[in-house]
Parts: C-alpha cells; sequence; structure tokens
C-alpha cells in the first residue's frame, strides 16, 4: 500500500485529517466512492434558473458590498444578459470582498434559492473565468463524504491525483473472472476510473442508486471479502480446538423434570443441534433465533447443564444490567434448587459483591457468571470457562463476543459459543451478517401463548385508550403504558412518563398505577416491576426499560404513546411483553398526527402481522441492515460501496464464491479482506 503522504502537497496535518475519513493510502482515496454527483458539463443562462435548481452559471460581477441584514454578509451581484443572480457569503474575507471586482466574469455553482430580492446562491463554488481558465468540465464532478478541513475542491484534486497513478499502483484482480457476474463486468481499474470520472452522459439515476455496473462490480467484491473476513474467522476459532461435553450425568433430565411444561418441538430441535456441537472436540459457533418469548433462554440453560456436568463454568452476557439481572433471576430459579450457584458481575453490584463474583470465576467456585461486557474486562479470569452464551449479539461487536471467547481459551482450545438474538433476521442476511455462526431457529411459540391484537389509534382517542386501561384492569388483568420519554422537552413536545402516570392515575382512582424508567435508582424499579408482576400493580406506566426482562403472564394490554417515533424492531420488542397467558391480549398504537410515509408504513406492519421474522424483513426493507444489525456488528453495517437490502440478489453468489476462493485461490483471501475490511485486520487479531 502506498501511503497517502507520497502524493504531492500531503504532510502529516492533510494525512490527518484524511485518516478521520477512512483514508491511509492512495489505495484508500481510490475506494472513497462519491456520495453523489453534480452536472457542471454545462452552463445554464441566468435567465433559464428556477428556484431548487443545482446549476453551473457563468456572468460578470456588477457590483459586490458588505451588507448587515440580521447578521454581516457579503452580496455579488452577477449578470449574462439574460438575466442577473445574487451570490451571498456568510463567511468570507476581505481579500474575498476584494477580489470581485465589477468586470470580473465568474463561473458558479450551487442551489438557486429565492430571495425577496429576487434569485440567488448562498455560498456558491465559485472560480474566475479568463483565457487561462480551464474548460468546463468533461465529467460529472463528484462529491466526496468529507470532514472539518478537507474541502470538496481538495479531495478532487487529491483522487484525481491518485487516478493519475492508478495503472502505476498495485491494484490485483483478486477476483478470478468466472466468479464475477454474467455479462461482461467492467475490471476493477475501470470500475473506479468511471466512479470517480463519470462521463457526461452516463445515467445519473443509475449513478444515484448505485445500481450501475461499475458499481455492482464493487459491491460484489466488497461483500464478498466481508463475508471472507467471517469465515475466515470462523475457520480459526475451528482450527484451536473446544472442549468436548458429551452427555453425562442427570442435571439436564433434572431441570427438565423442574419444568411445569414441555419444550416445544422447535425448541427441541435447536437443542439437539447444539448437542451435537457441544459433543465435538471443535468450538461450537452457533446463533439462536427467534421471536420475542420463543423460549431461547432455556434451551441455552439446558446446554449449560452439559458444561456444568463436565465440571466446567458458564458465562452469559447480555447488553444491558436489566437483562442480565433477568437471566441472574432465571437461572438462580432453574439451577439453585439442583444445588448449582449463579454469580451476577454487573456494574451496580456492591464492591464486596463483585469481589466474591471474581473470586468464583477464579477459583471455580462460581459455576455460572452471568454479566455485561463487564464479563470481558481485564480482571476477569475465569478456572475452566468452557461455555458462552451471549444475548442480543447485535449489540456486540465480533471482537467484544470474542475477546470474551479469549478469557477460556487455554490448552489451545476454546469455550464453546451460544449466541441468541430476538431480532430474526431474514435468511440471506443472517448467512452474510453472521458467516461465522451455524444458525438454529426457534420458528414456534409455546403452547398457550396468544396471538396480540394490534390496533393503531390516533392519540385524540386517548379517552377511550383510558377506558380500556380501566375495563381490563377491573376485569383483573394487568397493563402496561409505554411512554418514549422520562422528562418534557421543548423541543419533543410528548407526553412524559412521570406525567403520564400522575394523570392516569388521577383518571382512574379505583386502579393502582405504578412507574419505572431508566433514571430511577436500581433498587426503586426492581421493586415496582416486583409489585407489577405479584399483581400489586395493575397498571406500570414505564419507558421502554421494559422493552426486555419482564415476563407477567397476567397483563395483557400494552400502550404503547408515540409509536410513531419507534422503528420496528423496538415496536415489536415491547407488543411481546403482553400475550404471555391464556388470555386474549391487544397492543395499541397510539400516534401524533400528522404521519410520515415512513411511519404510516411501520405501523401498518405492526397491525398486519405478529411474525417476528416478517417484522423484520419489513424493517430491513425500511431502515437498512446498519440499524436491524447494530452499527458495531461485523462491519457489514458500514459497507462502503454495498447495500445489503439493494444488493440481496448478489448474496448467494457471493456466498459460493468465497467457498471457491477458500479452497482454490487461499492466497487471494487475505488482500481481498484487507482491501475491502480495512480495521478489519482485528478478525485476524482476535480470531
Amino acid at each position: 500500500m502506498t501511503p497517502v503522504t507520497a502524493l504531492r502537497g500531503v504532510g502529516e496535518a492533510l494525512a490527518g485529517r484524511l485518516r478521520a475519513i477512512g483514508v491511509e493510502s492512495i489505495q484508500d482515496l481510490l475506494f472513497l466512492l462519491p456520495l453523489r454527483y453534480e452536472d457542471r458539463t454545462r452552463t445554464f443562462a441566468l435567465g433559464e434558473l428556477r428556484p431548487g435548481m443545482r446549476v453551473a452559471v457563468e456572468g460578470e460581477v456588477q457590483l459586490a458590498e458588505v451588507a448587515f441584514r440580521g447578521r454581516r454578509q457579503l452580496l455579488c451581484r452577477i449578470a449574462d444578459g439574460s438575466g442577473q443572480l445574487t451570490l451571498r457569503f456568510f463567511h468570507f474575507s476581505a481579500d474575498q470582498q476584494r477580489s470581485l471586482v465589477r468586470g470580473l466574469r465568474l463561473r458558479c455553482f450551487g442551489e438557486v434559492r429565492r430571495s425577496p430580492s429576487g434569485l440567488e446562491m448562498v455560498h456558491p463554488e465559485y472560480r474566475r473565468v479568463d483565457a487561462a481558465a480551464t474548460a468546463t468540465p468533461d465529467h460529472l464532478t463528484p462529491v466526496y463524504p468529507a470532514t472539518e478541513g478537507l474541502t470538496q475542491g481538495r479531495l478532487r484534486q487529491l483522487v484525481g491525483a491518485a487516478l493519475e497513478r492508478l495503472d502505476q499502483l498495485e491494484l490485483e484482480e483478486l477476483v478470478p473472472a468466472r466468479l464475477l457476474s454474467a455479462g461482461s463486468p467492467p475490471s476493477l481499474r475501470e470500475a473506479l476510473r468511471y466512479l470517480h470520472r463519470p462521463p457526461p452522459e452516463a445515467s445519473l439515476e443509475a449513478l444515484m442508486a448505485r445500481r450501475h455496473p461499475a458499481h455492482r462490480r464493487l459491491a460484489y467484491e466488497e461483500l464478498l471479502a466481508h463475508h471472507l473476513s467471517l469465515k475466515v474467522l470462523r475457520r480459526r476459532i475451528r482450527d484451536e480446538g473446544g472442549w468436548p461435553l458429551p452427555a453425562q450425568g442427570d442435571l439436564e433430565s433434572r431441570l427438565r423434570a423442574s419444568l411445569p411444561f414441555s419444550l416445544t418441538a422447535a425448541q427441541a430441535r435447536a437443542l439437539a443441534e447444539i448437542d451435537a456441537d457441544l459433543a465435538r472436540p471443535t468450538p461450537m459457533l452457533r446463533l439462536v433465533q427467534g421471536d420475542v418469548g420463543c423460549g431461547k433462554t432455556l434451551v441455552a440453560a439446558l446446554a449449560a447443564t452439559r458444561a456444568l456436568a463436565a465440571r466446567r463454568q458458564v458465562a452469559l452476557m447480555a447488553p444491558t444490567e436489566l437483562l442480565a439481572e433477568q437471566h441472574a433471576q432465571n437461572f438462580r430459579r432453574w439451577f439453585e434448587p439442583l444445588g448449582v450457584a449463579v454469580e451476577l458481575l454487573a456494574g451496580r453490584r456492591s464492591a464486596a459483591a463483585r469481589r466474591a463474583a471474581l473470586a468464583g470465576a477464579h477459583s471455580g467456585s462460581a459455576p455460572i457468571l452471568i454479566g455485561t461486557h463487564a464479563l470481558f474486562q481485564e480482571g476477569v479470569e475465569f478456572a475452566a470457562l468452557a461455555l458462552v452464551i451471549v444475548d442480543e449479539q447485535h449489540r456486540f461487536g465480533v471482537h467484544q463476543r470474542l475477546s470474551l471467547g479469549e478469557k477460556g481459551a487455554a490448552g489451545g482450545r476454546r469455550p464453546h459459543q451460544l449466541i441468541m438474538t430476538a431480532t430474526p433476521i431474514p435468511r440471506t442476511l443472517a448467512m452474510t451478517a453472521y458467516a461465522d455462526l451455524d444458525v438454529s431457529v426457534i420458528d414456534e411459540l409455546p403452547p398457550g401463548r396468544t396471538p396480540v391484537r394490534t390496533v393503531v389509534t390516533p392519540d385524540s382517542r386517548r379517552e377511550e385508550v383510558v377506558q380500556r386501561i380501566r375495563s381490563a384492569c377491573l376485569e383483573g388483568r394487568q397493563a402496561y403504558w409505554v411512554c418514549p420519554l422520562i422528562d418534557e422537552s421543548e423541543d419533543l413536545p410528548y407526553q412524559a412518563a412521570e406525567e403520564t402516570a400522575a394523570s392516569l392515575a388521577e383518571a382512574l382512582t379505583e386502579i393502582r398505577v405504578g412507574l419505572v424508567h431508566g433514571r430511577m435508582p436500581a433498587a426503586a424499579k426492581e421493586r415496582a416491576m416486583a409489585r407489577f408482576k405479584a399483581g400489586e400493580l395493575q397498571l406500570l406506566v414505564a419507558t421502554t426499560v421494559i422493552e426486555v426482562g419482564v415476563d407477567v403472564p397476567n397483563a395483557t394490554l400494552m400502550v404503547i404513546e408515540n409509536a410513531e417515533r419507534m422503528g420496528l424492531a423496538q415496536l415489536h420488542q415491547l407488543r411481546g411483553r403482553v400475550g404471555r397467558g391464556a388470555h386474549a391480549s391487544s397492543c395499541v398504537l397510539m400516534y401524533r398526527a400528522p404521519l410520515s410515509a415512513l411511519a404510516r408504513e411501520r405501523l401498518a406492519v405492526m397491525r398486519d402481522t405478529n411474525d417476528g421474522f416478517e417484522v423484520a424483513r419489513r424493517d430491513l426493507e425500511l431502515r437498512g441492515p446498519g440499524e436491524l444489525l447494530g452499527t458495531r456488528q461485523t462491519g457489514l453495517a458500514q459497507l462502503r460501496v454495498a447495500d445489503l437490502v439493494r444488493d440481496a440478489d448478489l448474496l448467494p453468489r457471493v456466498q459460493s464464491a468465497a467457498d471457491t476462493l477458500l479452497t482454490e485461490f487461499p492466497d487471494r483471501v487475505e488482500p481481498l479482506v484487507r482491501r475491502w475490511v480495512g480495521g478489519g485486520e482485528r478478525y485476524a487479531r482476535v480470531g
């Protein structure tokens, strides 16, 4: 890789700014693709201009003056015989003002706006036009992702310098021609040259939509590189060996016998796949995905009995303290009657409790340790860690998950990894984003779980909703009322949880109302949740802290206020808090008009389906993979060219090509990953 400092005029200061946008080498500059394009290949007469146009114009300076209209500004009027235009600058220098002399001819580019004095451009790009001036560009003008201290002009100049060196750079074609798309895709060099310098006749629509063959050529290679990075990671972990955990003892059968129900067929199938993995001398790398309430945690607990029976330890990592505490409660309920101790390691624990948990992990006297990301921090040492369970994988980066696995690495062996997520992910996306994992799906709810009826209603019908709460509670049921905010905000005029709780208590004098929000002391929050679970409170007003970790079968009504402000995944998680018992349950999504088109579509999805996989599919369509997977996921959420929704049709070929490269062209894999994943060498480091 040739460092960017090899380019003329690039010193340490400029190199530092380029690093901020991920550019360290000349090759990186070439892969810094434009966000959009502007057509400056033709100039428009000033008389042709209309508000909203982004165009190039030429004109002669008539006057330039500093005016004080609310704030100091430089105004320059240009004309071309067909009309005139004002150029307005709020940030300018004395030199700039002096240079704009009457009679000077300028070429400008910017967005035309209407002002009280006629049409104007605010802070247009401009340069003088004279005999020595360069001609009108012969290609569309790229607009790059920029950062402070890096202007578009400077970036275009640097990319231009990189393009001049394109033929001399080591830019090997790493993907064999037969593995590229059908037809005659452009070469890597041709694709890069085209995307930085599209000809005037290029389809702006195809370029902006990133559907041009040049984009598709690069998107395919980028997806292939990310997919390979995870495949290589998986192979390295598997090569290290794991702890074989064959079925032994009666701990699993004792746990099953203590349950008041039998496993569903889907739970039994997932557990059989896990058991087969655990019995092998290679580390399990398995993702269990299933809808809210499908019983993933119980499957993980039954898997844990294998490690416990072999006198080895289990660590369970959750993304929040609330969820870690809920897991600890469940595991204690299941395991303590069987004589197995469960320790919790979370930030809010006292120093003495933390010391005891750390000592138990180190000595092996704590066979099950549950916590947040604190589990993989320095100072946490395990005596014999054989199974790592990670809940809500998408909230953690791959490197975080692996660093917990490092804790148990000993004698050339790694602990097994079982990953759980209640965010169902469409199959093609899962195969790409989780290429380092095998996938088990629990697609069946336990008996007794009733589908939740979802109603969408404007907040103008709030009184009717309050009456529904009264009826449900007087019939002996319980209800949730979810508010997205805790305090009133001038910027977001929505009801706050505390005010809502007070007004509902006033309106429903015969109902016992409780309040839970994230800023309450832990003890107060736990006390309120425990009272609700015990039936002492009939209505629980809460912020989204109840998204996870609350299981109250008697709760049959969920009201979500300002539902239009939430994403589909969050709405689906919240809805999953009801419908956990034998009684019919409802979810009321209250919105504040007017609704955007996107919000209307989201609420319609919630009304039309209870299927988490369908919700996830629509979520992916509406929001893209970044939010669905979490921005700290494998790096796929930060793809430079590809898009997992737009380019989903490439994924089956990507998976097939990855297998071919690994078997037939292994020497090309690492350079390909390095080219596209960049900082993703972390896979190699932690893997």
